[in-house]
């Protein structure tokens, strides 16, 4: 089954970082940005394969988009 799951993706002084909040532990680094979301689709799907060879339950997405506010 395929789910879709937010994942928020943060730029750091020397790298670039890429989280899924709903899947705890599931995250990448990377250099740039492109290559940090391969990272982290690759990451998340291994993550979920592995919960399903040792039965464990699947998160639910739970995560809405992100999206940006202009704060004072």
């Amino acid at each position: 089954m395929q789910r879709t799951y937010t994942v928020l993706i943060e730029k750091g002084p020397t790298s670039w970082g890429a989280y899924i909040p709903d899947i705890p532990g599931c995250f990448a680094a990377a250099d740039t940005e492109e290559e940090v979301k391969k990272l982290i689709v690759e990451a998340g799907n291994s993550h979920l394969q592995m919960l399903t060879e040792e039965g464990l339950p699947i998160p639910e997405p739970l995560a809405v988009s992100q999206q940006e506010f202009q704060l004072v």
